[in-house]
């Protein structure tokens, strides 16, 4: 099966998940107040339904247009846009017939149960995969910037440690990047002296430019041979496995990117070797290829190995049932405040956030190419999280803008007129059309032009 159908059906299947389970969040305390809910739907039924079945008051069914589903609940004008039952008494069993308090618990119920899923998400992946990080701290000799564009830019060098964005200790290697893009001050550590270090606003426009090139900061590792090329000028001088280069022509060096300048110097001519093998150093004449390079293949074979050799530490932790718990809580938690940075960045024009924005394609792209388990409860638990993010916005036609009117309700004691209701969700309806085509249009523009 090829790799985008893997990741549509799993795009599918979350966000069916996440629909289900949403729109149950409101179904649930609807019943629970007696509230009459007409349909539960996955997917809009825009015309017709691909299945409907009526049980008991309610019909459920699935639709053929997959932007979200919805629970069509008696007396409230909602996306469906049926005013003409309002035009009627209010009835017992209907929503505006009910206290403004059970009014807002129906519309905070399905927020509440995608961050509740994404909670219990993490807890089950805490409990189930534990946890496997490098931390920032324990790099020996700083982190590589793989792209010396985007490191000017920030103010960084290779050999640099960011100990702290914003003035928080940044505990693992790999959130960094993301902490970068959200934070607004680096604490940076450079040749025994620490210094902080404005992150520029348009940090993000400039990593837009090329987002292949987003990751930025990769770990330093050692110049040691994995194999030597067929088509090598050097197959014949003796370099094995594991081999390092420790240095040349008399310089020491410990990295790739510090042999990098050598054979940049010396291309199309000889340089010469420090071989460590085990406890033996040897020196060794090697060839340079027109380009640059020796013809080898670099590397150990795992993350293990470079921790063996005191390069970096590799934490890892193991959750019982109970430390999950409050693991999984801290992770939502965590995640929610990163996505709510994020989405502050979006809102402010002058840091081009809004250029990556994107839509279906994006969201499909946070799935793997292949069936990985993790992966996926990662990226659905990811989903919710932005799902209860983006609903509880004061947007009407969203839940959020139904609970911003209730509260003003409950605030003022006065009810705002349906016909205000219903301009105002057509209003809602209309700036959420604008988003989404704005949204696709991204993932459009970047699949065509980038």
């Amino acid at each position: 099966m090829s790799p985008i159908a893997i990741k549509t059906i799993q795009f599918f299947l979350s966000l069916s998940l996440l629909i289900v389970l949403h729109e149950l969040g409101h179904f649930i305390p609807a019943k629970l107040f007696k509230t009459r809910v007409e349909k539960f739907y996955l997917f809009f039924d825009v015309k017709f339904s691909l299945f409907k079945k009526k049980i008991g008051e309610t019909v459920y069914g699935i639709g053929w247009l997959p932007l979200g589903g919805y629970v069509k609940i008696a007396g409230m004008i909602d996306e469906s846009m049926d005013t003409e039952a309002m035009k009627e008494e209010p009835k017992p069993w209907e929503f505006r017939s009910k206290p403004a308090w059970q009014r807002l618990i129906i519309m905070l119920g399905g927020v509440t149960v995608n961050f509740i899923l994404a909670v219990i998400i993490y807890i089950g992946m805490a409990y189930s995969y534990g946890e496997e990080y490098i931390p920032a701290d324990s790099l020996k000799d700083g982190f590589l910037v793989t792209e010396k564009h985007i490191g000017d830019e920030l103010g960084i060098q290779t050999g640099d440690l960011i100990t702290a964005v914003d003035g928080e200790k940044v505990e693992k290697f790999s959130s960094l990047p993301l902490e970068i893009i959200n934070g607004n001050t680096i604490t940076i550590q450079r040749d025994g002296r620490t210094f902080d270090q404005e992150i520029p606003v348009d940090f993000i426009a400039t990593l837009l430019e090329d987002e292949d090139k987003a990751r930025f900061l990769s770990l330093r590792t050692p110049f040691v041979i994995r194999d030597v090329s067929e088509d090598s000028p050097n197959t014949d001088i003796g370099l094995q496995k594991n081999d390092a280069v420790i240095a040349i022509n008399g310089n020491e060096v410990a990295y790739q990117d510090e042999v990098a300048p050598y054979l940049e110097q010396n291309k199309g001519g000889t340089i010469q070797l420090t071989v460590k093998r085990g406890d033996e150093t040897f020196p060794v004449e090697a060839k340079v290829t027109e380009d640059g390079k020796l013809g080898v293949m670099l590397g150990l074979d795992t993350y293990e190995d470079y921790a063996n050799m005191g390069y970096f530490k590799i934490e890892r932790i193991k959750y019982s049932f109970l430390e999950s718990i409050p693991a999984g809580i801290e992770k939502g938690v965590s995640t929610l405040s990163g996505y709510v940075k994020q989405m502050k960045k979006i809102f402010n024009p002058s840091t081009g956030a809004y250029k990556g924005v994107g839509g279906f394609a994006a969201i499909g792209g946070l799935f793997p190419n292949g069936w990985d388990w993790p992966a996926f409860w990662s990226a659905t638990a990811f989903i919710s999280i932005i799902l209860a993010f983006m609903n509880i916005l004061p947007i009407p036609a969203l839940d959020g803008g139904h609970v911003m009117f209730l509260l003003y309700e409950m605030i003022t004691g006065r009810k705002p007129s349906d016909k205000f209701l219903e301009y105002a969700q057509m209003t809602g309806f209309f700036l959420l059309i604008a988003l989404l085509l704005f949204a696709n249009g991204n993932d459009l523009y970047k699949w065509l032009f980038k």
